[in-house]
């Protein structure tokens, strides 16, 4: 945060040029942020409360556009709120988890694992060229809302395609924005008042509002979202709990779509069970495939459950995956928006940042830059695994016979572990946190035994045993 902090102030001390655009609008960010822009600019940003480390402000675009620029933060630094009250209540207000991450549960192997190998990545290259072909996708120019609706075409036809009468669409309109946003549902057979989503942002930004490709950031993040719908109605899922996928609007100017539509569902009372954005998924700058972001925005318990499905699926196999952890910063993204409010929310991104795609908010965020949409296809792999496990299916995969299980106790400083109906020694064990750090690692074990967990603090982890023939299997544990 120091790093973030001093780069931010260097930024503010070197811009010369200010207020091309007078207009002011409410919102929330950092505290020393905000104080820093104050600093720069003390006509230009009103403070008007601080609780914690955010403040409520007032505040000129042009000076918001200072935090924007600044490379270390990924989205715009800032939540825009309607109002006043709006963003001083939004700081305010502290908001209840509604979902206990422990009762989510991997059951699903087989069907995942069909899902999986139906990604195609010609697909999501596909989804990025259509949408990086309207030139720009700025919230204010036409090409946005026609972006937007050219999308719902795109999902529509494959709902048709797949006959499905399960499936609705709703083009959302906003008070901060005239981009609208788009919501397909897919209804829960079940547990049609329990939502699982998944999202990502249509819109795009440069300093030239008519020249914003965004291709990356984030044509990428919807075509890997469009990929999982296609996945999931060619193998004709049908989930227990309703799930919905979501292209907002305007999240390069303050979150906007998703705050309001989040919003919304708070205060309709709406259950969402937990929320995943994919936000720039087609640049591999770090040596790790993913990079699950955790800091005060994000949820570790969800966080948690994300590694659980990589070390289950993606450990070995067909389908490799690996990951890492790094932190973004105040309104990084429109998961922002969800956690919040209490709910479930991770973001797991294309990078650690800092070596993310150099490319984004310019004119060159371009196909090219990338040229294949390989890297996407691991967070569409990702996204089907936890919509497939978190949803359910309609009809629950029956357990197999002899498989091995994995028994854990948590007694005092030990955790105490048993595997049944598995032959030879575990080659590997690893307990991993919900910063996607692996603290303990151990091999040659035997089946079943004790770790000392002493040096563990209180939290929820995931321990993940491979045996000998690369076989992983994983659960979680609470230490209190």
């Amino acid at each position: 945060m120091k790093k973030q902090f001093y780069s931010l102030i260097i930024l503010l001390i070197s811009s010369s040029i200010f207020a091309q655009h007078q207009d002011w609008f409410y919102a929330t960010m950092f505290a020393e942020h905000a104080q820093a822009l104050k600093n720069s600019n003390p006509n230009g940003i009103e403070i008007l409360t601080t609780q914690g480390d955010q403040s409520a402000v007032y505040i000129q675009e042009e000076v918001a556009h200072q935090l924007h620029g600044n490379i270390v933060v990924h989205g715009p630094g800032f939540i825009y709120k309607k109002s006043e009250a709006d963003a001083v209540s939004f700081i305010q207000t502290s908001f209840e988890r509604n979902y206990d991450v422990m009762d989510f549960t991997i059951t699903e192997d087989a069907f995942v694992n069909q899902c999986l190998d139906l990604v195609n990545a010609s697909n999501i290259e596909e989804t990025i060229l259509m949408l990086q072909d309207f030139g720009t996708r700025y919230h204010e120019r036409p090409e946005a809302e026609q972006a937007i609706y050219a999308i719902r075409d795109k999902w529509q036809a494959m709902a048709t395609a797949a006959g499905r009468t399960d499936v609705s669409f709703e083009v959302v309109e906003h008070f901060g924005t005239p981009m609208p946003s788009l919501i397909m549902t897919i209804e829960g057979a079940t547990d049609p008042d329990e939502y699982v989503i998944i999202g990502g942002h249509a819109d795009s930004i440069t300093w030239s509002e008519s020249n914003a490709p965004g291709a990356d950031d984030n044509a990428s993040g919807i075509g890997t979202i469009t990929e999982v719908i296609r996945v999931l109605l060619e193998t004709g899922y049908k989930p227990q709990k309703t799930v919905q996928f979501m292209a907002y609007a305007a999240e390069e100017i303050g979150l906007v779509g998703s705050d309001e539509i989040a919003e919304d569902y708070y205060n309709d009372g709406k259950n969402v069970v937990a929320y995943v954005q994919f936000d720039m998924t087609n640049y591999q700058g770090s040596n790790a495939d993913i990079s699950i972001i955790e800091d005060n925005y994000t949820s570790g318990d969800l966080n948690i459950f994300l590694v659980e499905l990589l070390e289950h699926y993606n450990s070995s196999g067909a389908h490799p995956l690996t990951y890492s952890n790094s932190s973004c910063n105040y309104g990084c993204s429109d998961h922002a928006s969800w956690e919040a409010r209490g709910y479930l929310a991770s973001f797991p991104f294309e990078s650690n940042f800092g070596e993310h795609n150099p490319q984004i908010h310019t004119t060159g965020d371009v196909y090219s830059v990338s040229g294949n949409s390989n890297h996407a296809a691991k967070f569409t792999k990702l996204g089907l695994e936890f919509i497939i496990e978190v949803a359910k299916k309609e009809n629950l995969a029956t357990s197999e016979v002899n498989a091995p299980t994995v028994q854990l106790v948590v007694n005092n400083d030990e955790l105490i572990y048993e595997i049944g109906n598995l032959n030879g020694k575990i080659q590997s064990m690893q307990i991993i946190d919900s910063s996607a750090r692996k603290l303990i690692s151990k091999s040659n074990l035997e089946t079943s035994g004790k770790i000392n967990i002493s040096s563990l603090p209180a939290g929820v982890y995931v321990v993940s045993f491979k045996s000998a023939n690369g076989k992983n299997f994983v659960k979680k544990f609470l230490l209190k």
